[in-house]
């Protein structure tokens, strides 16, 4: 994915801002995504991909400031080890959700909400590019195989999302999730 034009940064800030949803390479497969504290945009997504609400959904970021309002401040220490995390793999945290999350986004029972700094250079800039944090769901119905290329999202989900085209990365399965408060794997 190349970086995004003035032009077409203007427009996807725009269509974002509005509710509108976006299609876009990560790791192993495209991404479904909107703003993460956009409600309707939320419960559209989720609406479009038949998933249950009380799922939560995966936020990545480009730095660390864009988690403003969507999980508690963690001490230096923490955000340090974190980063670091973040440079080593393409891993996803679940970290406190800040009281302001939207229950669609950390899912309804959680108190958590699962983060990663993208190992996807496209997905990174297009969050640097947005200067916002995104909802990165796989472009997929619920318990379909996750949509592979630009064609495949456009057959599958046609004019209901914006696709910003590219290749997706090496990764043959989705990221690994790990609570940060226990450390343990939970996929």
């Amino acid at each position: 994915m190349r970086r995004l034009s003035g032009a077409r940064r203007a427009f996807l800030r725009h269509h974002l801002q509005r509710g509108g949803l976006i299609a876009y390479p990560t790791e192993s497969c495209y991404g479904l995504g909107c703003l993460p504290q956009h409600a309707p945009a939320l419960r559209r997504l989720i609406r479009l991909k038949k998933r249950p609400a009380d799922k939560g959904l995966i936020v990545i970021l480009s730095q660390f400031n864009q988690l403003n309002n969507i999980v508690f401040r963690l001490p230096e220490t923490q955000k340090k080890v974190l980063c670091e995390r973040w440079n080593e793999s393409s891993t996803t945290f679940l970290l406190p959700a800040h009281a302001n999350t939207l229950p669609c986004l950390r899912g309804v029972k959680h108190r958590t909400v699962g983060v990663r700094i993208p190992h996807h250079r496209g997905a990174k800039n297009l969050c640097r590019d947005l200067n916002h944090a995104l909802v990165s769901s796989s472009a997929n119905r619920a318990r379909k195989r996750p949509c592979k290329s630009e064609r495949e999202v456009r057959r599958r989900f046609g004019k209901a999302v914006e696709i910003i085209g590219g290749r997706i990365g090496g990764y043959r399965q989705p990221s690994t999730i790990i609570d940060w408060k226990s450390g343990k794997v939970l996929r």
